[in-house]
C-alpha cells in the first residue's frame, strides 16, 4: 500500500471528499431502478434464476401500458428494487454503446453472501466478471439485454484508504476469489438475502463537467473519487459512490425510446422539505422540474431521469 495513504476514518468527515455548498442528507438512499426490456419472460428467467431476485408483483399490459414485473427480496413486498417495463422488440444494450446506464449493483450484506452467489452463478455455467475495488469486492454479469449488473460487498468503513487530500482510494485489482468462496461456508444460495439495497449506479455520461455540475454542484453529492481516468464517484454520507459517472462512451447517441434504456432512478430522502429543496436547486440552476404524483421528476443533461422520493412523514 501506498505509504502516503491514510486509513479513512483518520480524516475527519468534513476533510474527506470534494463538498458542494449544499450537501445531500447522511440518510439518503437508491429506490427502485425502472428499466424496458425486450421479454418479461426471458428476463424473468435471469433475474429470478440467475440474480435470485423475488418476483413481487407482475401485471399485465393493459390500457396504454406496458407489462411490468416489480422484483425485490423475500419478507419485503413494498421494496422493490427493479420495475421491468416488456417492449417487444426493444433493441440490446451494446458494449459502451448508448449514453445513459452502464451498470446498477445490489449489494449484499456479508461476503458470506458474495461468495454463495458466486458459487451459484458458476454453477449455473454463466460469465462473472470481477474485480476488487479496495472499499468492494464485486461480480459483474450480463442481463438478456445487455444490462450490466454488479453484485458486490462493501469492505467495512475502516479497511477504505483515502489520499491526504480526502480523495477514496479504489483499484481493480484481481478478486480473490477463491477467499470469496470460501467465506461462503457450506450454506446454500437460497436467493437475494434480506439486506440486499441497490448500492449504487453507474452512468455513461458525455462530459464530466457538466455531470459535476448537475449531480454535485446542483443535486448535492460530494465527488468522492476523481483521479480514475474519465470518471467521477459521488456519494452522499460518506459513502465510497452512490453513483459512477465516466465519459467512456462519450460521441456516443443516448439510448432511445426504441432501445432497451433506463426508464428513470428514484432518490429518497428522509423528508419532504430536504427533497423540495434540491428540486429547487436543480430548477435554479436550470434544469426543469416536472412535478408527478410520487415526486419531482427531473433529466440530466443525456435525458437520465432521476424521480426524487420522500420517505412517508412519521
Amino acid at each position: 500500500m501506498n505509504p502516503n495513504l491514510l486509513p479513512y476514518p483518520s480524516l475527519p468527515a468534513e476533510r474527506i471528499g470534494i463538498h458542494p455548498p449544499v450537501e445531500l442528507p447522511a440518510a439518503i438512499r437508491l429506490g427502485t431502478v425502472h428499466l424496458t426490456v425486450a421479454s418479461l419472460d426471458r428476463s424473468l428467467s435471469f433475474y429470478e434464476g440467475v440474480l435470485g431476485f423475488q418476483r413481487l408483483r407482475r401485471t399485465p399490459a393493459a390500457d396504454g401500458q406496458l407489462a411490468t414485473a416489480e422484483l425485490g427480496v423475500a419478507g419485503r413486498p413494498d421494496d422493490v428494487l427493479v420495475a421491468l417495463y416488456e417492449q417487444p422488440d426493444a433493441r440490446p444494450v451494446p458494449r459502451r454503446g448508448r449514453l445513459g446506464i452502464y451498470h446498477f449493483a445490489l449489494l449484499l450484506p456479508t461476503r458470506a453472501d458474495l461468495g454463495r452467489f458466486l458459487r451459484h452463478a458458476q454453477a449455473l455455467g454463466v460469465h462473472v466478471g470481477s474485480s476488487d475495488h479496495r472499499y468492494s469486492e464485486a461480480t459483474y454479469l450480463t442481463d438478456p439485454d445487455g444490462f450490466t449488473v454488479e453484485v458486490y460487498r462493501d469492505r467495512p468503513r475502516a479497511e477504505w484508504w483515502v489520499s491526504a487530500k480526502g480523495e477514496i482510494q479504489a483499484a481493480l485489482d484481481p478478486l480473490d476469489a477463491v477467499g470469496v468462496l470460501q467465506a461462503a461456508g457450506t450454506t446454500a444460495w437460497q436467493g437475494l438475502p434480506a439486506g440486499t439495497t441497490m448500492g449504487h449506479l453507474h452512468f455513461y455520461t458525455g462530459d464530466l463537467a457538466q455531470a459535476a455540475a448537475f449531480y454535485h454542484e446542483a443535486l448535492g453529492f460530494d465527488v468522492m473519487t476523481w483521479s480514475l481516468p474519465g470518471a467521477l464517484f459521488v456519494a452522499a454520507g460518506g459513502y465510497h459512490h452512490h453513483l459512477g459517472l465516466n465519459v467512456w462512451a462519450a460521441g456516443s447517441p443516448a439510448a432511445t425510446a426504441a432501445d432497451a434504456r433506463l426508464l428513470r432512478w428514484e432518490l429518497w430522502w428522509p423528508d419532504a422539505a430536504t427533497r423540495d429543496a434540491a428540486a429547487g436547486r436543480l430548477q435554479a440552476a436550470g434544469y426543469p422540474v416536472e412535478p408527478t404524483a410520487t415526486g419531482p421528476l427531473v433529466a440530466d443533461p443525456w435525458g437520465i431521469r432521476l424521480l426524487l422520493r420522500a420517505e412517508p412523514s412519521a
